[in-house]
């Protein structure tokens, strides 16, 4: 089976443009099909900030009104995702800058209101992934550079996590092809000291997560991360790694998730 290798970069690494310049340098010279999903979130909130809007976050996710839709938008699906994709073209890589609506590439739902209404945030189902269309990208050659908006199929675009996009291409695709699952941001890893870059937690399972958690060493927008990782191994996904974005050609770096 082919492999393919779907990154996610986000943290410091989007909002710096020297750290992100160099990190598509390295990816653009991946071997074999890949896929790029991004965030950019630190970028929104001061936008958002200086047009005297407030970033409003629960458990590492954002709540989306619809003043924060736009602002989310113009950032992820414009700036920073167009940004990206001519770096990486810079590079010889020939990527093509997409949200979920573009080729109805992903579709998902409007989150359900429960304890916490998440406004406009998009939620994946079962078939939010046109693996068909994105399949057919990456055989004519093209690295779809995915950015966190998606929309309902109703003329609705939503905002939706990063890292669980990543999560579902990778379940979405894994029968077509051996699918590596790299989450890379500013930090060697998941650490057990965050001002520690040497306290890296080499392998996580689900037990270990758990206690983790329980300890508060894993907390915030790193809880979405694992959430995802642990999804996607559940679901037929072999490898995910959480690493830094220098590392990502450092088969020994790094957080594996299993």
């Amino acid at each position: 089976m082919e492999k393919l290798n779907i990154v996610k970069i986000g943290g410091n690494i989007v909002e710096n443009e020297t750290a992100l310049s160099a990190f598509t340098n390295v990816f653009a010279n991946l071997k074999g099909k890949k896929i790029l999903v991004h965030g950019g979130g630190k970028i929104a909130s001061k936008l958002a900030s200086d047009l005297g809007i407030e970033a409003k976050m629960v458990n590492g996710r954002r709540i989306t009104d619809l003043e924060t839709l736009k602002i989310v938008t113009m950032v992820y699906a414009g700036l920073t995702n167009k940004s990206i994709v001519a770096l990486l073209q810079a590079n010889h890589c020939d990527a093509i800058g997409l949200s979920g609506a573009d080729g109805n590439t992903i579709r998902t739902i409007k989150r359900p209101v429960k304890e916490i209404d998440y406004g406009f945030a998009g939620d994946m189902t079962p078939t939010s992934i046109h693996n068909k269309r994105i399949q057919s990208l990456l055989e004519l050659g093209l690295c779809p550079v995915f950015s966190a908006i998606t929309h309902n199929g109703e003329g609705q675009l939503l905002n939706t996590n990063a890292d669980t996009i990543a999560s579902a291409l990778a379940v979405g695709l894994a029968s077509n092809y051996d699918i590596s699952l790299i989450y890379c941001f500013e930090k060697r890893g998941v650490l057990k000291d965050i001002e520690d870059e040497g306290s890296v937690i080499t392998q996580i399972n689900r037990t270990h997560y758990s206690m983790l958690k329980e300890q508060g060493i894993i907390a915030d927008g790193m809880i979405p991360k694992l959430d995802n990782a642990f999804d996607a191994i559940s679901k037929g996904v072999k490898k995910v790694i959480i690493k830094h974005a220098n590392d990502l050609t450092d088969e020994q770096a790094g957080t594996t998730i299993f």
